[in-house]
């Protein structure tokens, strides 16, 4: 068969279900056999970067890669940005690009230019086929690596005169493998840790949102009571309603769940990942004694310096944790430190739930009414900008991967594509979208997308004619901010001219309203609405007054 048919068979093989994407003449072939797939799925994306960020949000809500397709040269630059966002947030994703004939390759050439090496910096693996029979081990290797812990970006590119020629080779059929377990004797040192302690705390990372390590995460909680902080990445590992949940951590400024770190005699990082919250931040002076557990040996850092490291299936170690617990009791600990610390969250987080301010709406209003508006199974997509410090500190979440946050790699103009993406995924559940109005404009061309899907989502556009975290960030140094403001487009005449249904809410007491309106539309739906940033000075100020011990 032809090369390009064995490349799209191999997928299949994968059970790859979609690719997004815009094809170029150097992947014609490729694109002529996957026409003819019944199996996968091609989603004609208005940009590659629009592409990649679809392909991200597939692997962090189902933990298997979809792929995301360019061209060679500009079209390959333009996946970049979303393939490092998906490989920083640890979310599998096939990256595929065409590349010029090969007898054209060494030598200066129209639009060429060595896209593996680029790709190398931002993937867990990046090659190019050089000969047709190679393509089933290629294939086999990269879906194994982008789903094997951590989980990440992996690229093969497909030069165009090899996807034309034939080959006899045949697509090798995956074969799963159990991932290797902890140590018993080093579980038994974690263990007796925790029998010493007094007041722990969990610090749950991204790698606690996998179904498996979420379920037992849980169990291990309700049998010791101790409380988890999740990083942003982490929401819903534990449900928001629990005593347990100690909502985030994450934020520069010191917030309420910092104290309960501080006072803890000892940490339990649980998947726990630096890219999202580096330790000098909760652990200043390196003193913290420290129980890692993840799939990988901790990153080696100064302020990071556990006093045991539990490698292996995280799922499996909370699941020795448990057995451990029924074989030889509960523990005690005086942690009324935590609950003191979780019923002041909850005061922060309802303190504007009724507010009725006119021509401006507050931060946490408008996310008070996004929960509300939202079931335990429903998911709310974080774009980044200022709105995405208010969604980490007062969204929460009942269930694991329903709050999707960019926070490793924390690139703009995620929200709207991932949302496509989320959408397609869950289609029995709402989606909504939150974007400030520089970032909804960054892919803002995939409303057509949306429209020629007919996706049903909604996106939320936070209005403040500004790069809002930014100009937060140089007042909070500085005192003052450089010119950092823009104009922008009337909205309802850019939500028609794309075919949206187009919302525009001024008033506080009319939002829920304006959001059930919206979320129960047939197809997509913008809704925007003015922010008050001037809850941003105040929270800082806030922040900076959360210093007594608990």
């Amino acid at each position: 068969m032809k090369a390009s048919d064995l490349f799209v068979q191999c997928l299949e093989e994968e059970g790859i279900e979609y690719i997004f994407g815009v094809p170029g003449e150097e992947n014609a072939d490729f694109m002529m056999s996957l026409e003819k797939s019944e199996k996968i799925r091609f989603v004609l994306t208005r940009h590659e970067q629009g592409a990649a960020f679809m392909a991200e949000i597939y692997g962090r809500l189902t933990g298997n890669p979809a792929g995301c397709l360019g061209t060679l040269g500009p079209g390959a630059t333009n996946l970049i940005t979303g393939v490092a966002d998906s490989n920083m947030d640890r979310a599998p994703m096939l990256v595929l690009t065409g590349q010029g004939a090969t007898h054209r390759l060494h030598k200066e050439s129209h639009q060429v230019m060595d896209v593996v090496e680029m790709f190398k910096a931002v993937t867990k693996w990046a090659e190019s086929v050089r000969h047709p029979d190679t393509i089933p081990e290629m294939i086999r290797k990269a879906i194994r690596l982008a789903r094997t812990e951590k989980p990440g970006a992996v690229h093969i590119e497909l030069p165009e005169d090899l996807a034309k020629q034939d080959t006899d080779a045949k697509p090798i059929s995956p074969r799963r493998f159990r991932r290797p377990v902890p140590d018993d004797k080093i579980t038994d040192v974690a263990f007796e840790l925790l029998l010493q302690a007094k007041k722990p705390v969990i610090i749950a990372g991204n790698g606690c949102i996998r179904r498996r390590a979420a379920k037992q995460l849980r169990k291990f909680c309700e049998k010791t009571g101790i409380g988890v902080i999740s990083t942003f990445m982490a929401k819903g590992a534990v449900d928001m309603d629990s005593d347990f949940c100690l909502f985030t951590v994450g934020l520069g400024s010191k917030d309420r769940m910092n104290l309960v770190i501080d006072e803890a005699d000892l940490v339990l990082a649980l998947g726990f990942d630096m890219v999202e919250y580096h330790p000098g931040l909760w652990n200043p002076n390196g003193d913290k004694r420290i129980i890692h557990a993840d799939f990988l040996p901790a990153e080696i850092d100064q302020n990071y310096h556990p006093e045991v490291e539990v490698v292996g299936d995280l799922a499996h170690f909370l699941w020795m944790l448990n057995e451990r617990l029924d074989s030889k009791g509960q523990p005690e600990y005086d942690l009324k430190h935590q609950t003191e610390a979780r019923n002041d969250m909850m005061e922060d987080l309802g303190e504007y739930a009724n507010d009725n301010q006119e021509g401006a709406i507050r931060p946490q209003k408008a996310l008070w009414d996004c929960r509300q508006a939202l079931g335990p199974h429903d998911v709310l997509l974080s774009d980044v900008g200022a709105h995405k410090m208010w969604i980490a500190r007062h969204y929460h979440c009942h269930e694991p991967n329903t709050c999707l946050i960019p926070n490793g790699f924390c690139s703009m103009g995620f929200a709207l594509p991932g949302a496509i993406a989320a959408s397609l995924v869950a289609p029995e559940n709402r989606v909504l979208g939150i974007a400030g109005d520089a970032g909804f404009l960054m892919n803002v061309q995939e409303m057509e997308t949306a429209k020629r899907l007919n996706s049903n989502l909604v996106m939320l556009v936070w209005e403040d004619h500004e790069y809002g975290l930014i100009a937060w960030k140089q007042e909070t140094e500085f005192g003052h901010h450089t010119d950092l403001s823009f104009g922008n487009p009337d909205w309802m005449m850019l939500a028609a001219s794309f075919g949206w249904h187009g919302h525009r809410c001024d008033n506080s007491v009319d939002l829920l309203d304006t959001l059930e309106k919206a979320l129960a539309e047939d197809g997509p739906s913008l809704v925007v609405i003015p922010i008050d940033y001037r809850e941003n000075s105040l929270l800082t100020k806030k922040l900076g007054q959360i210093t007594a011990s608990l």
